[in-house]
């Protein structure tokens, strides 16, 4: 099919192609009549402008801030900030840098400082975890003030009105976990939610997950069957995480499932390995390393996927889109909710590797 061009539509609508860039671009100095020619010419001709070649054409220059968790406090930052380098040398042509602004993700205070770093380097698009949700609404607040889009991944928060979110629907992928319980479980067992080293009432995200999965039970007229249990572990003082899990299934043992909504389920089944646990079924999230080598070993039955290389990868792309391609952007970007097992793990393994899931 052969490319339209802006000087196919002068040629058919009569006008010089100067004409023609003012309407596609509204810049106004053309007659009511002549812009409806025209408009209605582009229709026809199902003209589609390049976007790529304009971006090239522009010496303009656009910088962009990551605010991500640091990978080096958790390996799940792993694969975001590797989504975000991609995506972010794919751009450099287009006049594209990415500054990454990383922060501890257990702690609200490394947050706050990199946000007020964002905020000084003023950039022209934030992409951001928003992960501690007290201390990220002033820094919306200003950035909105400020007119600076900014894109959220990991945790979505939509009453601030972010340019898009990109990520899995946590509530539904709580839903997810909750089906395959009442499948892997014929008799109704005793359930154990897990939240690891997370502040519950600061992390909507976590929040989402546990409320997916306790109504998949009520909406399935279930709730009165399944005992649930919900926990919230301190890893930071492994002691007492220890402490706090042998409480847990020495107090009842009839639990044969947990459930566990952050990247941690490994430390949830090398718990299990030490005490030789071997009858309760552990759900969590992730491909990190460590969740991988409990998988194999069969420790872990399932990992809920939630392509971490892709959220990064595509957050940069959205940014890239409005601001330097000035598309229309979708407000909303769920990804999959891809099921992880034992048997399937290499297809999955491969594709982060090679990037094929862009």
């Amino acid at each position: 099919m052969k490319n339209i061009r802006i000087k196919d539509i002068a040629v058919k609508a009569k006008v010089s192609a100067g004409t023609v860039d003012r309407v596609l671009h509204d810049r106004g100095n053309v007659s009511e009549k002549v812009k409806e020619r025209i408009l209605k010419i582009i229709e026809e001709m199902n003209y589609e402008p390049n976007f790529m070649a304009r971006a090239l054409g522009t010496k303009k220059e656009y910088h962009f801030a990551a605010l991500i968790g640091d990978p080096r406090y958790d390996a799940y930052w792993l694969d975001p900030r590797a989504g975000i380098q991609k995506a972010a040398k794919e751009a450099r042509q287009y006049g594209v840098k990415v500054t990454l602004f990383m922060f501890n993700p257990y702690d609200p205070h490394s947050f706050v400082k990199k946000a007020e770093e964002v905020s000084r380097a003023n950039p022209d698009g934030i992409l951001l975890a928003p992960m501690f949700y007290r201390e990220v609404l002033p820094f919306f607040e200003a950035w909105k003030k400020q007119e600076i889009p900014f894109v959220l991944f990991n945790t979505q928060i939509a009453e601030f009105d972010p340019l898009s979110y990109i990520g899995q629907d946590s509530y539904q992928s709580g839903q997810v976990a909750g089906k395959l319980i009442h499948y892997g479980q014929p008799q109704p067992p005793s359930v154990l939610i897990a939240h690891i080293d997370e502040e519950i009432s600061n992390s909507a995200h976590l929040t989402k997950k546990e409320q997916g999965l306790r109504n998949y039970f009520i909406q399935n007229n279930l709730n009165h069957q399944y005992e649930i249990i919900k926990a919230e572990l301190n890893l930071r003082n492994y002691a007492l995480f220890v402490e706090q899990l042998d409480s847990i299934f020495e107090g009842n043992p009839q639990l044969q499932f947990c459930f566990v909504t952050t990247s941690k389920a490994f430390e949830i089944a090398k718990y299990f390995e030490q005490k030789f646990i071997n009858h309760i079924k552990i759900i969590g999230y992730d491909l990190i390393p460590q969740n991988l080598h409990y998988l194999n070993k069969g420790s872990i039955s399932f990992l809920i996927n939630q392509n971490p290389l892709g959220q990064g990868y595509w957050g940069i792309n959205q940014l890239v889109d409005h601001l330097v391609f000035k598309k229309e952007i979708s407000a909303i970007k769920f990804l999959p909710l891809d099921i992880v097992t034992k048997e399937n793990l290499n297809y999955y393994i491969d594709d982060s590797m090679l990037y094929n899931r862009f």
